[in-house]
């Protein structure tokens, strides 16, 4: 009989074992399921991601954007893996065919009615100490967006329908007027 996991004690392999169609993510060996999002949600995610490509296609940019489902491995160890709803990554080398292995440079996370603590609270605390440069918590609840600059150690709140600035790219502007 195989021994019962404690509640800390998951790895990469257990995410790797879920069930098709089944998604979780996984912080400091703690299995956290995930919902399906809602369609107001994707409109968000894919109306955010455009914008980012597009600025970076203009400017010939290096940095390349992946909306989840996309893997990102924090830390060297197996307790975490996270799906960011959109990642920025300016460091090709993290990228391999897995996802990505360390900080994206950018991430951005839409919050959902199961997902706000998680985003406002564990994600914050362990993008920071992974190295991340910017968050974003977009809340379509709140119809605000919350810009943490951890280069610059500061938090900016933005109402849907101002011009958000993009601290890793001077001069980008994101306007969520949706």
């Amino acid at each position: 009989m195989e021994a019962l996991k404690s509640e800390n004690n998951y790895t990469i392999d257990d995410i790797y074992a879920l069930r098709d169609g089944e998604r979780a993510e996984l912080i400091d060996g703690k299995i956290y399921y995930m919902a399906p999002p809602s369609t107001g949600h994707q409109r968000l995610l894919n109306y955010i991601s455009t914008e980012i490509n597009l600025f970076i296609r203009k400017n010939n940019g290096e940095c390349e954007v992946f909306p989840a489902p996309f893997a990102v491995f924090l830390s060297e160890n197996n307790r975490n893996y996270v799906e960011p709803d959109i990642s920025v990554i300016c460091d090709r080398d993290k990228i391999t065919d897995q996802g990505c292995n360390g900080a994206p440079d950018w991430v951005i996370e839409i919050v959902s009615p199961g997902s706000r603590k998680m985003d406002y609270y564990k994600k914050l605390f362990k993008y920071r100490m992974a190295g991340v440069r910017e968050y974003w918590v977009v809340d379509p609840d709140k119809k605000c967006v919350t810009v943490y600059s951890f280069d610059a150690d500061n938090m900016e709140e933005y109402l849907f329908g101002e011009e958000i600035p993009a601290g890793i790219y001077e001069g980008f502007y994101i306007n969520i007027g949706l």
